[in-house]
């Protein structure tokens, strides 16, 4: 009778888990526990016919497959929440970051500190420049600490300023309001200093001359009008005007002046090596260089890629030179603003147009510098037949041997130009 007694006692511990399998099963062992004795069935309870108080026990866990998919779309989920939280941050730090910055003090000063200026620097103000124009080529000559310091000063504090032409004595590391002082004072501008900048086509180069000595354009222009007088056999002299920094002696004539220009190509080319019977020639191809080029490191390339398409054994492949600097300095379009040649230029039929015409063009396009000289003697070796800046701001240019992948490289361009409407493409 205890055997008994023991047997029914265990018995009834065992009822609550017989009921968690199904009622059937589990008789009416929940009663005895002082609770309604369970009922449903696993189907009731998955369809909501009963709840887990009247099956009796916890349900059973969902199979495993269906718990690993809700955990990877609860991952995915937040994925896309943090990635949204992130862009949302980082508009929201373009946007205001800078304010924010000046608030806790954080901000890099635009300016150098007063007192810190020291040595000398030379600035080129040409007619029509603005704030937003000078600001670059003070930073450029490391007068200011970044490249549009003056020109948010002038913004910010209502500065009204109207820039003279001519070349302007300043110091390294001045404050923009410094800046603006010196340039105010007629002692600083240097009036007989001409600074002539690299890729300036020989009507640039005058005017700049004109502006910047107080010579009349006139006098200028007929001091051009024969080249052999300075012992160039080419039709005009353009390529043969260096850019550089000129200091000359009161009372200088415009004929001093284009012959001491002259004589200073004659001196670079020279140093690089060139022959003088290719000098016109190796001042074409680094004309072309100095217009086509963004980056120091890129002349080199950029020549390798104008020989391998002069290349006889490219000719079937390739065809002409199809430079656009050329086609744009044929058609009168060098100071357009744009990288592009429209339709009427490459339609234009004139010794510049190398998309017509085979070989090199007629002639030099801009005053090349000692780089770009330097360049054409010396180009890089590689197999390049194209290439394309795909970023006009950085000057990132794309160097490339096949049609396809050039036409990659095109299409790279042509999105950064949707981007960026306004930038010059």
């Amino acid at each position: 009778a205890a055997e008994s007694a023991e047997d029914q006692d265990a018995e009834r511990r065992r009822e609550p888990v017989l009921a968690g399998v199904g009622a059937a099963a589990a008789g009416g062992g929940a009663a005895s526990a002082g609770r309604p004795a369970p009922s449903g069935s696993l189907e009731d309870l998955f369809t909501g016919a009963a709840s887990t108080e009247q099956i009796g026990s916890t349900p059973p866990r969902p199979p495993r497959r269906r718990r690993r998919m809700g955990g990877w779309i609860a991952l995915a989920i937040s994925v896309v929440l943090i990635g949204a939280l992130v862009l949302v941050g980082v508009n929201l730090w373009n946007t205001y970051g800078d304010r924010v910055q000046s608030f806790f003090g954080a901000s890099e000063p635009l300016d150098y500190e007063e007192g810190v200026a020291t040595g000398e620097a030379r600035v080129t103000i040409v007619s029509g420049d603005t704030g937003a124009s000078v600001s670059p080529k003070l930073f450029d000559a490391g007068v200011t600490k970044t490249s549009d310091a003056l020109y948010r000063y002038m913004v910010e504090n209502n500065v009204v300023f109207t820039f003279q032409p001519g070349v302007y004595r300043l110091q390294q590391q001045m404050t923009s309001a410094a800046v603006l002082k010196t340039l105010q004072n007629p002692d600083s501008r240097l009036n007989n200093t001409v600074q002539l900048r690299e890729g300036l086509t020989v009507e640039q180069s005058l005017q700049a001359i004109s502006e910047q000595l107080g010579l009349p354009l006139e006098d200028m222009q007929a001091a051009t009008a024969d080249p052999a007088a300075y012992g160039v056999a080419a039709d005009t002299l353009e390529g043969w005007l260096f850019p550089a920094t000129y200091d000359f002696d009161e009372g200088v004539s415009a004929t001093d002046v284009i012959a001491r220009m002259v004589d200073r190509t004659v001196q670079s080319l020279d140093t690089a090596g060139v022959p003088v019977d290719d000098r016109e020639r190796i001042l074409t191809v680094a004309s072309i260089i100095e217009r086509e080029a963004r980056f120091s490191e890129d002349f080199y390339k950029v020549s390798r890629v104008i020989e391998n398409r002069l290349d006889p054994s490219n000719q079937e492949t390739f065809g002409k030179l199809e430079m656009d600097s050329t086609v744009q300095y044929g058609a009168g379009e060098m100071a357009s603003g744009s990288v592009s040649t429209s339709e009427e230029a490459r339609n234009s039929d004139n010794p510049w147009n190398t998309y017509m015409h085979p070989g090199l063009p007629k002639g030099p396009i801009a005053n090349p510098g000692d780089q770009a000289i330097d360049a054409a003697m010396k180009p890089a070796d590689g197999p390049w037949l194209y290439f394309v800046t795909v970023n006009l701001n950085t000057g990132e240019t794309v160097f490339t041997s096949t049609y396809s992948e050039h036409l990659k490289a095109v299409d790279q361009w042509r999105a950064w130009c949707a981007d960026n409407p306004d930038a010059g493409c």
